[in-house]
């Protein structure tokens, strides 16, 4: 059993990934033919499952039995390159070995498929400080993060007290205390402080370098508990 772990969020988080994201589905929607409005912010599509991102986008048009068709689309052309239209997070590489090097196990548990992911991060050299890169293995499984923090927890055998969920959107915050493991909101992503503390965040973290002594402090204040 890993003595402590923490799990981090990938787009938002780990990658600005938001450009290539956003570029893909405005692609799907142009190519269904209900286009999104020039200037129309859609950074909220950063982070849900993909089915989530369309149903929200396609239900007001009455068009629901056109999510899978819109997904096939936003998969074959983010697949194809916009998966590559990201960055990594200054202080990133600096913060996980920062995290390695006080004796934390790191994971990543994403809603991407975790091939995509993989891809992702290997693109970027930033497989290493991860033990196990994990994320939905298609659309309807392991998509959301309620059930993928609690597969992650169970593969494992990772104790949700000495475990820390680390991410920017809603979604991480209530995956994590879905599965009794604390969560930090990271400021930089796309969720912003307001969604992060509505969700119950158990700390913020301003900056990547914060982390470390954030998750510590969360272990050191259950503990005290």
């Amino acid at each position: 059993m890993t003595d402590k772990a923490a799990l981090f969020d990938l787009d938002g988080t780990l990658i600005e990934s938001g450009p290539g994201i956003i570029a893909a589905m405005r692609h799907a929607m142009q190519a269904i033919g209900a286009p999104v409005a020039p200037g129309t912010d859609l950074a909220w599509v950063v982070g849900p499952p993909l089915a989530d991102v369309f149903a929200r986008l396609l239900t007001p048009l009455g068009r629901t039995a056109e999510i899978d068709a819109a997904m096939e689309l936003y998969r074959a052309d983010y697949n194809a390159g916009r998966m590559f239209e990201a960055a990594v997070y200054p202080a990133i590489r600096e913060t996980l070995a920062a995290f390695a090097d006080a004796g934390w196990t790191l994971f990543v548990a994403t809603s991407k498929p975790q091939a995509v992911a993989r891809t992702i991060l290997a693109q970027h050299r930033l497989t290493q400080p991860f033990r196990v890169i994990y994320g939905a293995i298609d659309d309807r499984r392991l998509a959301h993060k309620p059930e993928l923090i609690a597969h992650i927890l169970r593969a494992e055998a990772l104790d949700p007290r000495r475990t820390v969920m680390i991410g920017d959107r809603s979604f991480d915050i209530a995956g994590a205390h879905a599965n009794a493991v604390r969560a930090i909101g990271a400021l930089w992503g796309y969720g912003g402080a307001a969604e992060l503390e509505q969700a119950g965040a158990d700390a913020l973290a301003l900056a990547p370098a914060d982390l470390p002594g954030a998750a510590a402090g969360l272990l050191q204040s259950g503990s005290d508990a």
